[in-house]
């Protein structure tokens, strides 16, 4: 149970303006784009106009390399992007092998946030378009079984902030009779809890083939019934499409009982009223 400082410093935060936060965002979509000032400037101007004001720059981790962090710090003190809050953060592809390495990454860089995604199951990188057949020779419900274990898996490694698209598996429309509802997630819901981890609303899946968000509002019910806190992403990987799909996403969180969403700095949470309708 929270303490009176921590109860105390939430409810101040809560004081603040009601705000849109978008931080599922890719700025080098996947290398197409150089990580460079002006390019995100782009995405901030963007952030503006669709009235967002908390923006995460996510990048997926076998992009790392390639980024240039004094890109945002020449951006963020700028008086014209004084209203913006700016995060940098990461999405890492999650394998069990890999948590060593995952370690080192992390260690090595001063984030706000890190974003536990799961996009194979094996070698099988199941949510790109050029391996999607192979869900017409699986059975769905196996294969469903096996993600939400490895989401599992990522978030007893405790080396995340936020659940990255908690029901990813279900992109190109294929659905498993035996996780129709949530009563199949028990289990990995009691586990995220448990971490104090936060599960993204992301709606990139608007999207994709399935044409929902991350997660679906059962799932998201369930969420607010554990009290596992959300935060809100868009997947953008241009600019274009930073916040599409954000108020449908707060309006399904609001009538699923949300009122409040978590924020990071320094990987740390803040929290942030949230409007019912943006």
């Amino acid at each position: 149970m929270a303490d009176v400082a921590e109860i105390v410093t939430i409810f101040m935060e809560l004081m603040e303006d009601m705000v849109l936060i978008d931080y599922h965002v890719h700025a080098m979509a996947h290398g197409e784009y150089k990580y460079s000032a002006d390019w995100l400037q782009g995405y901030i101007n963007q952030a503006r106009a669709r009235k967002i004001s908390h923006l995460g720059f996510s990048e997926h981790d076998w992009l790392w390399s390639g980024i240039d962090l004094s890109a945002v710090q020449e951006l963020a003190p700028k008086p014209e992007n004084a209203d913006i809050s700016i995060r940098v953060g990461i999405e890492v592809d999650y394998r069990p092998e890999t948590e060593n390495e995952i370690k080192a990454l992390l260690g090595q860089n001063s984030l706000d946030y890190v974003i536990g995604s799961v996009h194979h199951i094996g070698e099988w990188p199941f949510d790109h378009a050029d391996y999607k057949d192979k869900f017409l020779h699986c059975d769905i419900d196996e294969v469903y079984q096996e993600y939400y274990m490895l989401v599992q898996q990522a978030v007893r490694s405790q080396l995340f902030d936020i659940v990255g698209h908690l029901d990813l598996v279900k992109v190109w429309g294929f659905r498993s009779s035996k996780y129709q509802d949530s009563s199949r997630l028990k289990a990995l819901l009691g586990e995220i809890r448990k971490s104090g981890m936060a599960v993204e609303v992301n709606t990139g899946g608007l999207r994709k083939p399935i044409g929902e968000i991350y997660p679906s509002e059962n799932i998201l019910h369930s969420l607010f019934e554990n009290n596992i806190p959300i935060t809100f992403g868009s997947d953008a990987h241009h600019p274009n499409q930073l916040g599409d799909g954000l108020s449908d996403a707060c309006r399904m969180a609001w009538n699923v009982g949300y009122r409040s969403m978590a924020g990071f700095s320094g990987r740390r949470k803040t929290w942030h009223l949230m409007a019912k309708s943006n």
